[in-house]
């Protein structure tokens, strides 16, 4: 009934190899000017190892820790730190992330969970005022919505575990951009306008990305010599500076009392945290989710992230559903309901798994997959809220319980994809939450805080249902970030990828792989095609090349409702070929396009 699988990876690999190949970085160490001279292309062919991110900077990082011996974990901390300097309103030291290794040698993938945690003070009211939740803004920006960075203990631990290079060799690169400078984009414009009024409210915030009181002009240098010094510090004493150190002292300083300009009249509510909070912190290491699908394994982050199980259970609802002979409509309406099912049943049970019993396996059973698909009509849609079913007791077409709706996660992290010549493969999500994170700058640092804390529940969507995602001490808000390696049946690397994008991050993961397994596009491709996200929502969102399409009629004429979404996740990716070859993929467009690069382009 279907494609078989050898032959649609054996036609996807063919249409990689003739895509346009980008360039790579120049040999050795870039000079200290203002912006890499490598072209800002979507999607590279060769030998040697690849990266993809959103940014040419950053991947030409990654690329250069490659060449100069670093392996692919090696070379994915360098490109984070490097996103850190020139997406500072994506990530950075001041948030958190969860990443994905595939190790060549044993054949296996791990996972770090560096989530951001609440304070060990932290109980379920935590954002409840007077008995009633804080307006969201007002939370968003404070430091009441920081949790405890976890990116650098994420970048040291898998430096430790996995890599081959000390944290201040990979940090060489960031601090090198941070201290040159580089060229301001109309993105890097725009997220600063957006972020504006709130920047105006802390000085050392506008200092930095408002100088003067001026937006950043296009085509300027933008430099940042106080996270040049950060690097350089946390290059020379590892992670223990900011978990047991003096950058620490100044996090914990900055949180609780944030450095607001009496002028502006904002009440920028203190945050929790403490001394304790950062030294009891650690990236966890755990086993990650793994589902087969078409024959492939599908490996990806385990909760505290619901990414790993939504996408999972969704694909599981696809399994016994021939995509690939489906019409476009057909195909979307299935990935819809299938997203709109998993959603409903990520709402109910994926919590911090330290503190909720999350049903992990129960989720990602073909068994429960298949009472989920049931539901599913050609001829009708389901309504949303859907409510959730019950893991632990599979029923053909059940549904358990009150529906949990999906809350808000900030849309504006960074994904990055790497891999190396042993094959060797990382795929790494990480965010400081929405655009600009809290909005707080860590006085002479150089970076913004998270406002992570935000993505909990502020208070349960329905006091008779049990809720997990209340905050809690010590509790990693839940995330739908989602970096996923996918294997062959002999365990070798087929393709990896995640994306940005909060809650947005799980449906845009899923479409790609299912336009890249299924529809048989070559992965830059996958990543380009127009976007629609069914969140267990009433509407589902389309991006304009979806919504001003004769599809959406078609999908309407069956009872889909849409609204519009100028634009939906940012993803990257890496593939494998054959002889030890390697495409690096990213968006076309999104976000101003992405960066693919390899250390040895084919001509």
């Amino acid at each position: 009934m279907r494609r078989p699988l050898a032959r649609n990876l054996a036609v996807l690999a063919v249409s990689a190899a003739v895509v346009s190949v980008g360039a790579a970085a120049p040999p050795g160490p870039p000079a200290a000017v203002a912006k890499s001279s490598a072209a800002k292309v979507p999607v590279a062919v060769g030998y040697g190892g690849a990266v993809a991110s959103v940014d040419a900077d950053a991947s030409a990082a990654g690329i250069e820790v490659l060449k100069q011996g670093g392996n692919a974990v090696d070379a994915a901390v360098a490109t984070a730190a490097a996103l850190g300097v020139t997406e500072p309103y994506s990530s950075g030291i001041g948030g958190g992330g969860y990443f994905v290794y595939y190790d060549a040698k044993s054949r296996t993938v791990r996972t770090l969970d560096g989530r951001e945690t609440a304070p060990l003070s932290a109980d379920s009211g935590l954002f409840l005022e007077n008995g009633k939740p804080l307006p969201f803004a007002d939370a968003v920006t404070s430091g009441l919505g920081v949790g405890t960075p976890g990116t650098p203990a994420t970048w040291q631990t898998a430096l430790d575990e996995w890599g081959s290079k000390r944290l201040g060799s990979v940090l060489k690169p960031a601090e090198r951009i941070a201290r040159a400078g580089f060229t301001v984009d109309a993105t890097f414009r725009s997220q600063t306008e957006s972020n504006q009024a709130r920047f105006k409210n802390f000085p050392d915030t506008a200092k930095l990305f408002l100088p003067g009181g001026a937006l950043p002009v296009v085509g300027s240098t933008f430099k940042n010599p106080d996270l040049a010094r950060t690097y350089e510090e946390l290059g020379r004493k590892g992670a223990d500076a900011v978990y047991g150190g003096s950058l620490g002292r100044e996090i914990v300083r900055t949180v609780n009392k944030p450095p607001v300009d009496p002028a502006s009249g904002y009440n920028a509510r203190p945050g929790k945290l403490s001394l304790d909070d950062l030294a009891a912190y650690e990236a966890k290491r755990q086993a990650p989710t793994k589902t087969s699908y078409r024959g492939l394994k599908v490996y990806s982050i385990a909760p505290s992230s619901s990414g790993g199980t939504t996408v999972g259970e969704a694909l599981n609802i696809l399994e016994k559903t021939d995509l690939s002979k489906a019409s476009e409509a057909q195909y979307l309406h299935r990935y819809i309901e299938a997203s709109r099912i998993a959603f409903a049943d990520r709402g109910r049970w994926v919590g911090d798994p330290a503190f909720e019993d999350v049903p992990t396996k129960g989720l990602l059973s073909q068994k429960y997959a298949d009472g989920r698909a049931c539901l599913i009509k050609d001829d009708a849609v389901l309504t949303s809220p859907l409510a959730p079913g019950d893991p632990s007791s599979p029923a053909a077409c059940a549904t358990a319980g009150t529906a949990a709706p999906t809350t808000y996660e900030g849309e504006n992290t960074t994904h990055l994809t790497v891999a190396d010549k042993w094959g060797n493969v990382v795929a790494y999500t990480l965010t400081i939450e929405q655009t600009g994170g809290s909005g707080i700058t860590v006085p002479g640092r150089g970076f913004i805080l998270n406002n992570e804390l935000t993505d909990f529940s502020f208070a349960p969507a329905n006091p008779a249902v049990h809720d997990p995602n209340l905050p809690g001490p010590g509790k990693r808000p839940r995330s739908s970030i989602s970096p996923t390696i996918v294997l062959d049946r002999y365990d070798k690397p087929v393709v990896a990828l995640g994306s940005p994008g909060g809650a947005t991050i799980v449906t845009t993961v899923l479409q790609t792989l299912t336009e890249f397994v299924d529809r048989g596009l070559p992965l830059v491709d996958a990543i380009a095609t127009p976007r629609a996200s069914q969140r267990n929502a009433a509407q589902t969102e389309l991006e304009p090349g979806l919504y001003d399409s004769p599809l959406k009629a078609r999908l309407e004429a069956i009872g889909h409702s849409f609204k519009a979404n100028p634009e939906i996740g940012a993803a990257t990716g890496v593939q494998r070929l054959a002889n030890g070859k390697w495409l690096a993929a990213a968006e076309k467009v999104r976000r101003g396009g992405g960066s693919a690069m390899v250390v040895r382009p084919t001509p």
